[in-house]
């Protein structure tokens, strides 16, 4: 990341549908003599469908469609009592996604990243401007991203890390230190939703928010065969620092996403390190 804009360049996003079109049909449920028609893009889903179980809609499929985001969608955005509630990106997702039947936040995480940057794209262009406070020096520094080029990660099953693939988003891994079987599984929505929640009111009741270890019992199934609750928060409480360093390096890696991260360079401090932007309402609203 720089506080230099060139490093954009001047590519253009590719947009697969033309702008909307006014016809001069009449659209008998509003009473006026013309409609506009929205197009829709087609989203690569990092995924490709692979992890979704049978029966899921997007189960072996590799793209969403989803329409252009409206003055509808920008109402979403700014609606208070939606962002007080933390659901409005939530809502617009459930609003620019085509086919009805599909849940948004049954969708894995990476794959509703890069549902939202494609919205984004769409509405407002590639070029992405925020602020990045220094974790060094705190001092907050305009940073400029290209959002159409950013990575896609398929998520990769490394089998010389002892992990193997057990179908509709489910893993096993074998732990270095104390060979612990983790069967453990993709995060979604509803999980990233409940992390959040739990986070939140932890920092209310001024609470230890624990976000690592919270994350870890959300994503682990089961432990050598058992899927009790108990078991579960034994496992995350007391294993070693080798074994939860292996497993999350593991999930991060199979992991299907959009490489949001690039390196920061403060300007003032001269701190550097990679840092990632988050998905924020914010984002849908440049030069706010």
């Amino acid at each position: 990341m720089s506080r230099n804009k060139d490093r954009l360049g001047n590519s253009t996003p590719q947009v697969s549908s033309p702008p909307p079109q006014a016809t001069h049909s009449t659209d008998e449920s509003s009473g006026v003599s013309f409609a506009f028609v929205v197009p829709t893009d087609f989203v690569e889903l990092p995924s490709g469908g692979r992890f979704y179980a049978e029966g899921h809609p997007l189960h072996g499929t590799e793209v969403i469609e989803i329409k252009h985001m409206t003055a509808k969608e920008e109402d979403l955005l700014t609606s208070q009592s939606l962002l007080k509630k933390g659901i409005a990106l939530e809502r617009l997702m459930k609003s620019i996604i085509i086919n009805k039947k599909i849940d948004p936040q049954s969708l894995l995480v990476g794959d509703r990243n890069a549902i939202m940057i494609a919205a984004r794209i769409s509405g407002y262009g590639a070029d992405y401007e925020t602020s990045v406070r220094c974790p060094s020096c705190a001092v907050n520094s305009a940073t400029y991203f290209n959002l159409s080029t950013l990575p896609i990660k398929a998520g990769e099953v490394n089998t010389e890390l002892g992990v193997k693939e057990l179908g509709g988003g489910l893993f096993s891994v074998s732990l270095p230190r104390t060979k612990v079987e983790v069967t453990f599984r993709l995060l979604n929505g509803y999980h990233e939703k409940t992390l959040t929640d739990q986070v939140t009111n932890a920092r209310k009741r001024k609470k230890d928010e624990n976000p690592i270890t919270r994350q870890l019992q959300l994503l682990t199934v089961a432990v050598n065969g058992d899927e009790s609750p108990e078991a579960i928060q034994y496992f995350i409480s007391n294993v070693p620092s080798l074994d939860a360093l292996h497993l999350r390096t593991v999930v991060k890696l199979v992991t299907p996403n959009i490489d949001m991260t690039d390196h920061f360079s403060c300007e003032e401090c001269g701190h550097e390190q990679d840092m990632e932007v988050p998905l924020t309402a914010d984002f849908f609203w440049p030069n706010r």
